[in-house]
């Protein structure tokens, strides 16, 4: 059923019953138009059919004392879909009631209409009613804080449990959040205790903006609280316990629902946001969810091949076995050592060959070299390049 539906349908006139009826009497005169026009009882009769469901949906309607209220309310303010503005507003106009509510709603849902007619109409049309009339001083929700934090490069790739100390706007405890220095704060005149006013713009409209002289609360200190100045709000500090996941990354920004700082009048907390900077490492490296490192070779190791061990974070290491023939620069992987995953899971160690040219040689190495040197004359490694070149 659309909203539009909900205000245009005279459902009183569907059921036979006066606006003043009685749940009795609303309940009587269902029964006895469901018994006569059931689809039953006129079998392929598809005006009964549709005679019954308009009355089944009226008594839907009435029926509930909740919804029979807001239907109430809403035939009040709107007439077979034109708006009638409030003293002063002259005439009238028309305009779809869809584009107002935001489409259709099912009917079955609470009041049929989310949180009420009565409150969308208390808040967007406030016909000519005095200041904070048909509103009340709502929870307000906490403020969001953000906080640093610096990892370690392990406690980033393994998660870690870290004091963070937060400065944040709380219940002023010299008070207890009243704002004033006795404790007693008086209802504010102006709005009466709502924390909202309304204004006129126009058209019979009226809109509604925080209080300016309680600044939203409602209340007005007769004596303002030292600390708070009669705001009820004070700059409070807490070190708390914060869990960092495994495998987060610097700069990464972190949320924590409900740890930022304390609401008002029942509000829910706001969120706690933390950003994370870590620290290098003096081996390992880090790409994605990989972890990084260079291990040395000899070029007898890198020439001739090897088995080469190689370190882990936090673990025993582990051994690679080096073709031969392995170029300078080759990365190979050692799955499962990397960080952890979102899943759980860990990504791999990406482990880059780099072969070691010796400063110093031992008169024997430098023997050994030169009989190399010798026996590779007829090799040369860049005749290709300069063929390359020639070709370009």
């Amino acid at each position: 059923m659309s909203t539009k539906d909900f205000v245009e349908k005279d459902y009183y006139k569907v059921l036979g019953v006066p606006k003043d009826a009685t749940e009795a009497e609303i309940k009587k005169a269902y029964r006895k138009l469901a018994r006569e026009f059931h689809p039953d009882a006129n079998k392929g009769d598809a005006s009964a059919e549709e005679r019954f469901k308009e009355i089944s949906e009226a008594n839907d309607v009435l029926g509930d004392p909740k919804r029979r209220k807001e239907y109430d309310e809403a035939r009040a303010l709107f007439g077979n879909g034109g708006f009638r503005p409030g003293p002063g507003g002259g005439g009238s106009f028309n305009f779809d009631l869809g584009d107002l509510f935001g489409g259709t709603q099912q009917a079955g849902q609470a009041g049929g209409f989310g949180g009420g007619l009565g409150d969308v109409f208390g808040g967007l049309f406030n016909r000519g009613a005095g200041p904070g009339a048909g509103t009340r001083a709502q929870p307000r929700r906490g403020q969001d804080v953000e906080s640093e934090v610096t990892l370690s490069f392990t406690e980033a790739v393994d998660g870690a449990t870290v004091p963070l100390r937060m400065s944040s706007q709380a219940p002023c405890k010299a008070c207890s959040g009243t704002g004033d220095k006795n404790g007693t704060p008086r209802v504010c005149p102006t709005c009466v205790g709502t924390g909202q006013v309304s204004r006129g713009s126009g058209g019979g409209f009226s809109l509604t903006d925080p209080c300016a002289d309680c600044k939203g609360r409602g209340l007005i200190a007769e004596t303002p609280c030292d600390i708070c100045k009669g705001s009820g709000r004070a700059r409070s500090s807490r070190t708390m316990q914060v869990r960092i996941p495994a495998g987060v990354s610097d700069g990464q920004r972190i949320r924590l629902r409900g740890k930022g700082a304390p609401g008002e009048r029942g509000g829910p907390a706001g969120d706690l946001y933390v950003v994370v900077h870590v620290d290098s490492h003096p081996v390992f490296g880090r790409k994605d969810d990989n972890l990084t490192v260079t291990v040395p070779v000899t070029f007898a190791e890198a020439a001739l091949g090897a088995d080469i061990r190689v370190p882990t974070l936090n673990g025993p290491s582990v051994t690679l076995k080096l073709p031969p023939g392995t170029p300078n620069g080759r990365t190979m992987r050692a799955r499962g050592k990397g960080a952890v995953r979102k899943d759980g899971t860990r990504g791999d160690l990406l482990v880059t060959v780099e072969v070691a040219v010796p400063t110093e040689l031992s008169d024997k190495a430098r023997e050994a070299l030169e009989m190399y040197r010798e026996a590779t004359e007829s090799q040369d490694p860049r005749s290709a390049l300069f063929e390359s070149a020639k070709g370009a």
